[in-house]
């Protein structure tokens, strides 16, 4: 099944990044489009000459009754959502020791609770039309954790579960789930996308506080182009039969290619103790 055209996106975390990126190929694409922040005046740029094909709409998903008025605003406008896009978010650095009870609670109440909210909002109107697709942005850390990233990713591991589990419930029901797994890309995500701890533990300098330091250093020269990545991310979503999955870059394939090869190299070398497990056979 192939999205009509044009089709009705609402995307989250739209002030820059993967959101704004994404919210100009859309229009550009034809289509019409909820853009969304918690701040609007930081969006209303990207519909101001589309006429009734977007609109801007503020939005905090961590309040449910904003998200319950966007929802609201966004089908009273078009009628209906065809595509829900879950790409609000921010980064959090420190080690593990080092994590701070109250930022690791926003942290998860924005990238996955949030998500899950909005999700649970669009749901009932692309069950009774029996269409829809939702786009969820996880990241490479969904799948692989690096030191100083560890909250981050946990947070990026539940979407991918949560995405895995809503797939298998709503595919019947004519709604496919896609999740996006990007590497490294030239957005804020390391500017004010990104918190980091106060709490400073010398012992984990050489990793948790080393990672930290890269990603500011190298950020500026990431090779990911966010406009080609909301092109891509637009094919995927249009597509007759869209991924479960999709990666974008090649160092974020890289990473991902070799935590599977690891895990199959530990799964194959340890299957005899594995099946030991089970109780005998008759």
């Amino acid at each position: 099944m192939t999205l009509e055209a044009p089709s009705v996106w609402f995307i989250t975390g739209c002030s820059s990044g993967f959101g704004r990126e994404l919210a100009k190929a859309v229009l550009a694409n034809g289509d019409h489009v909820v853009v969304t922040a918690r701040d609007p005046r930081k969006i209303e740029d990207l519909v101001e000459d589309v006429g009734e094909r977007g609109i801007a709409v503020p939005l905090d998903v961590t309040d449910e009754s904003q998200v319950k008025a966007a929802v609201e605003r966004a089908e009273q406008h078009f009628g209906h959502i065809d595509v829900l896009v879950n790409n609000a978010g921010y980064g959090y650095t420190a080690a593990i020791e080092e994590g701070e009870d109250e930022q690791i609670k926003a942290l998860f109440e924005t990238n996955v609770f949030g998500l899950a909210r909005m999700t649970r909002a669009v749901l009932p109107g692309m069950r009774q039309r029996g269409s829809g697709r939702i786009v969820n942005i996880s990241s490479a850390g969904g799948i692989v954790g690096n030191a100083g990233t560890g909250y981050y990713a946990s947070s990026k591991f539940a979407v991918e579960g949560l995405s895995d589990a809503l797939a298998k419930e709503v595919e019947p029901l004519g709604i496919q789930v896609i999740l996006i797994e990007p590497g490294p890309f030239r957005t804020d995500w390391p500017g004010r996308s990104l918190h980091r701890s106060n709490i400073e533990i010398e012992a984990y300098e050489p990793t948790a506080g080393q990672r930290a330091r890269s990603i500011m250093d190298n950020a500026p020269n990431w090779p990911g182009d966010p406009v080609r990545a909301a092109a891509a991310i637009i094919k995927a979503t249009c597509a007759e039969q869209p991924p479960h999955r999709l990666v974008l870059g090649k160092v974020g394939l890289d990473l991902v290619r070799a935590k599977l090869d690891a895990m199959k190299t530990d799964f194959d070398a340890w299957e005899d103790v594995t099946l030991s497990a089970d109780f005998p056979s008759a």
